[in-house]
């Protein structure tokens, strides 16, 4: 019965995200719940093994079949959390998602070019490294929990978080120096948006590392929060900005910068038992082991997922641009609907990988998110001539022409999101995947040079180099699972 409410619950969160207070209500019981009847099914488990070493055979079969009664009832109660957690992730995404969103809905008071100048400052935010920071720290977190090793970890996090101000700190003072020639390159005259932005970029950087912590603790109620929080202080503050004081894009980037900082004080409070903890020396050459395939690889990711709308700047005009970054808009709001899948299974495989535990959770994130991507896209293909005039005034016949092809593009790019994270959380070296995904990013980007005689074929290209990672993926998965069948 848990397992079937907790199913409902997923459903529930994708039709309703407007049900935020009742679910949280539903997670805080079924979580104290829940981890007195995993507890209490452990007990039960250790007593049986304990039994199967004292007592004679025929009593430890019948112990056996206990055994794996129980760890029926353990696997349907992780399933039940699994889907609960996933599905509070699936409101929070598409609450916060849906606030983002909404911010676009500021194109009508902007003048012709705004829009696509806020969409190329989006743009390079997109292109930091947040997806690889987030899933390494999400890593680390996790298994410096699971081994009982928080000083470690905090020293860990102290290092990413030092770095990433220090390395800002250097990019601000480019900017500074080379101001003129990064506006002309933008085809830009006020500095204003790019200096929001570039402050901006520090709250980037560390927003990820603290969802990444939040993340490894399996704190998916904070998590999902700070996700509402930032969106919210998002369109607040860029609705006044552009409709009362007619600040054009620099006030939706305003707005930007208010969500961010909203969102890290929180996640920051929430996980300050981790990185004020008293920090201890560390294996930073084991670290690197570790981090730096995962880095390569989602930054590869992270290339196949945002570079277009920088790419499309240089090569079309400023008002195809509005509306290509418009239909890549909705587009990637089907990530909002199966993204939260795997940010819950990447945490738990990296846990049990740490405690050479056994996990069925790929199968059912792989197939869930193949259901509600393809289900997505096609609604989004259908939909969007409907959808599309509400939000842009003048270029809605333009955005729902790409919608299907934009559409289609995400869902191998969402399948192999679910395998990646899979991959990557397991303890053996991961230098030959990355590297695959890297060249696959690197021939995406130089596909797109040479292939731009239209919007479509562009997306085109972004299409096949998603079937392309999809690809290295699976044979990635495939051998990876040979390889342990040999070995067994």
């Amino acid at each position: 019965m848990g397992f079937r409410r907790s199913l409902a619950l997923l459903v529930i969160g994708t039709l309703a995200p407007l049900l935020v207070f009742s679910a949280v209500a539903v997670y805080q019981y079924d979580r104290v719940r829940n981890a007195a009847a995993e507890q209490t099914l452990l007990d039960a488990s250790r007593g049986l093994v304990v039994a199967l070493e004292c007592f004679l055979s025929d009593v430890a079969d019948r112990s056996g079949a206990h055994h794996r009664m129980d760890g029926g009832h353990t696997a349907s109660a992780h399933r039940s959390s699994f889907f609960r957690q996933s599905g509070w992730l699936m409101i929070a995404n598409i609450g916060g998602g849906a606030l983002m969103w909404a911010v676009h809905f500021l194109n009508r008071f902007l003048p012709t070019g705004q829009y696509g100048g806020f969409g190329v400052f989006l743009a390079f935010l997109m292109l930091l490294p947040n997806i690889p920071l987030q899933m390494v720290l999400t890593q680390q977190t996790a298994r410096g929990l699971a081994h009982n090793t928080q000083r470690e970890l905090s020293g860990i996090i102290r290092t990413f978080l030092i770095a990433a101000g220090v390395i800002w700190l250097v990019g601000a003072i480019i900017i500074f120096c080379f101001q003129k020639d990064i506006l002309a390159y933008l085809k830009m005259t006020d500095p204003t948006g790019l200096w929001i932005t570039a402050f901006i970029v520090l709250f980037a950087l560390w927003l990820p590392m603290f969802w990444g912590m939040l993340q490894g603790q399996q704190n998916f109620l904070w998590l999902g929060w700070t996700m509402m929080t930032n969106g919210l202080g998002r369109l607040s503050v860029a609705a006044i900005a552009v409709i009362a004081f007619r600040a054009g894009a620099a006030g939706m980037m305003s707005g930007v910068l208010l969500g961010y900082v909203i969102a890290v004080g929180f996640a920051a409070w929430q996980t300050r038992s981790l990185w004020l903890a008293s920090p201890q020396s560390f294996d930073w050459r084991g670290l690197l082991r570790q981090v730096v395939p995962l880095l390569i690889a989602f930054v590869g990711f992270q290339i196949l997922f945002t570079a277009d709308t920088i790419l499309v700047k240089n090569y079309f005009s400023e008002a195809e641009e509005d509306f290509y970054v418009g239909a890549g808009t909705l587009s990637r709001a089907l990530l909002w609907l199966v993204l939260p899948l795997a940010s819950v299974m990447f945490p738990r495989l990296v846990h049990s990988a740490a405690k050479s535990e056994k996990s069925n959770l790929m199968g059912m994130v792989l197939l869930g998110t193949a259901v509600l991507s393809i289900l997505g896209s096609l609604s989004l293909s259908f939909l969007g001539p409907f959808v599309a005039p509400l939000v842009y005034k003048n270029t809605a016949a333009q955005v729902s022409s790409l919608l299907p092809w934009y559409s289609a593009a995400m869902v191998p790019l969402a399948l192999s999101n679910v395998l990646l994270n899979q991959l990557l959380s397991r303890p053996d070296s991961k230098w030959m995947l990355a590297i695959f995904v890297l060249i696959a990013a690197i021939g995406y980007l130089f596909a797109i040079t040479q292939f731009h005689a239209s919007l479509i074929m562009v997306l085109k290209v972004m299409g096949i180099a998603n079937v392309v990672l999809l690809a290295i993926c699976a044979g990635f998965f495939r051998f990876g699972k040979a390889k342990a069948e040999v070995a067994l």
